[in-house]
């Protein structure tokens, strides 16, 4: 469930002009990818989703938030958002993914390398990225499908439990803090 959130190709890598220009299907990868955002957000958020297999820009942005529209080579349905200070670290996982570098420690571990060496630049205030997930693949246009979740989570880089006060221990029930210490480190909001 948690792919999207780690998932990465930046939105400067995708090209600019007609290869940025809606394609078609896009309103509908559009309407569904934005939907982690309250409504106020929807309208100003850019968009990445697939054209051929491809990672491309559906809709540039007019605010913060950028969202990662499903892949429909993928089975279910994810749709998730992050704001765009966060875009070269989830750029990074994608790269590395398409690389062919599956291990989630693989990849932990040469993020956290490029953040040491000041390759990518983590943001110093707290930002939201949101994921939505269905079972099976859905039309937006009929509303959260049932057996739906949606899961916030708010990046604090670095931050601990000494830090912020808040529990590094697991629950459903309230919000806890994953990865103490490192530059991904966030509040899971249950």
């Amino acid at each position: 469930m948690m792919r999207s959130i780690w998932v990465t190709i930046g939105v400067t890598a995708l090209g600019g002009g007609a290869a940025a220009a809606q394609t078609a299907g896009a309103p509908a990868a559009i309407a569904s990818a934005v939907l982690p955002l309250p409504d106020s957000m929807r309208a100003g958020a850019a968009v990445l989703g697939y054209r051929g297999g491809k990672l491309v820009r559906l809709r540039a942005g007019t605010n913060e938030m950028i969202c990662l529209a499903d892949n429909p080579a993928q089975k279910g349905f994810e749709a998730s958002c992050y704001h765009k200070a966060l875009e070269p670290f989830m750029a990074r996982g994608r790269a590395l993914r398409a690389a062919g570098i599956t291990e989630r420690h693989a990849i932990d571990s040469l993020r956290l390398i490029d953040v040491r060496r000041g390759r990518i630049a983590m943001p110093k205030a707290a930002m939201l990225a949101s994921l939505f997930a269905a079972s099976d693949s859905f039309e937006p246009s009929a509303g959260r499908p049932a057996g739906s979740s949606m899961l916030h989570v708010i990046y604090l880089p670095y931050a601990t439990v000494a830090s912020s006060g808040i529990s590094a221990a697991p629950a459903k029930d309230r919000p806890w803090l994953m990865y103490s210490g490192k530059p991904w480190a966030h509040v899971m909001l249950p």
